[in-house]
């Protein structure tokens, strides 16, 4: 079984205000702090593209493991699909950064959920080798891609960015993927969708729509609820359940609907933004860098994505 070596996390030099956001959009203050919970966060500086914090993340993770690059043999960039440049590779741009030569580059797109989605595919491929890596890359430019001139995109103005490198191989794990149980409902598939707008792609949301905060509820309760069937574990055994940072209330109604105390998830919301797939890495971060985790531990990351999909990934900390 496969899992994690190391991972890395690498933030961008700007930030987004909510105050600026008022002015561009004339939503009032206090309605953008209920919906970002924090006056500023991360997001890429006019001059950085995402590729580059997924590559600074890679070296710093490369560095610390100390792992011959002949060795790599997959190199996966995940996120949105809108890349830094269009009709091109990050995977490819990254992998040659590196001094990765003999690895196949690809990319795979399922927005937030795109890093969960090529962990597991990857872990589950039999290109993953004993002696063998594979690293998966995951960034995005979502704070590039919203108008804040438009208050009916106002939920989404606490998109940050992030850049994250995870390390996958069957040797040597700081933690084993146990299952993932992903599904999509396409019905909300045309909930949001980019447009071009003066030459940039903005995100645009369609006619309003009741129902998506219960569908997150129900589609992540049933999908936890697999997992742990499948692993014949019950939720009282989850030490931690790490959710996207997209939406507060609904990580709390999650929690409450799950009977999970808050002390056994992270929250983020002082300091950031929504960082895109990258969220879930972060968090588990704090909780290495805390040292909250004990060897055994059994982690559920929950994570959403347009379209709409839902996935929960269950590791266990192997120390």
């Amino acid at each position: 079984m496969g899992g994690i070596v190391d991972f890395d996390v690498c933030f961008p030099s700007a930030t987004a205000d909510i105050h600026d956001m008022h002015v561009a959009s004339g939503v009032a203050v206090a309605d953008l702090a209920a919906i970002t919970h924090t006056e500023s966060f991360p997001v890429l500086a006019p001059d950085e593209q995402s590729w580059q914090l997924a590559h600074r993340a890679a070296v710093r993770l490369l560095d610390r493991v100390e792992v011959e690059r002949g060795a790599i043999r997959q190199v996966i960039y995940a996120g949105s699909g809108e890349w830094d440049a269009p009709f091109w590779s990050p995977a490819a741009k990254v992998a040659h950064e590196l001094g990765i030569e003999n690895a196949h580059c690809f990319e795979i797109t399922n927005f937030c959920n795109a890093g969960l989605t090529a962990m597991w595919l990857a872990t589950e491929s039999r290109n993953l080798k004993p002696g063998e890596y594979t690293l998966v890359l995951m960034g995005d430019r979502l704070s590039q891609m919203l108008d804040y001139s438009d208050p009916d995109s106002k939920a989404l103005f606490n998109f940050g960015d992030a850049g994250a490198a995870v390390l996958l191989a069957h040797h040597d794990l700081s933690f084993r993927l146990l299952h993932s149980e992903m599904r999509t409902d396409p019905s909300w598939v045309d909930y949001y969708k980019g447009e071009t707008r003066e030459g940039r792609v903005v995100i645009r949301r369609g006619p309003h729509r009741r129902g998506l905060a219960d569908a997150y509820v129900e589609n992540f309760t049933r999908l936890v609820g697999e997992t742990l069937r499948t692993l014949e574990r019950d939720v009282s055994d989850v030490s931690y359940f790490l959710i996207n940072q997209g939406d507060k209330s609904m990580h709390e109604r999650m929690l409450d609907n799950l009977g999970i105390p808050a002390d056994r998830s992270v929250f983020n919301y002082d300091r950031l933004g929504h960082m895109g797939g990258a969220d879930t890495l972060i968090a588990l971060q704090d909780l290495v860098e805390q040292r909250r985790l004990r060897r055994g531990d059994l982690i559920l990351l929950a994570t959403s994505s347009m379209g709409f999909t839902w996935g929960i990934t269950a590791l266990e900390y192997s120390g």
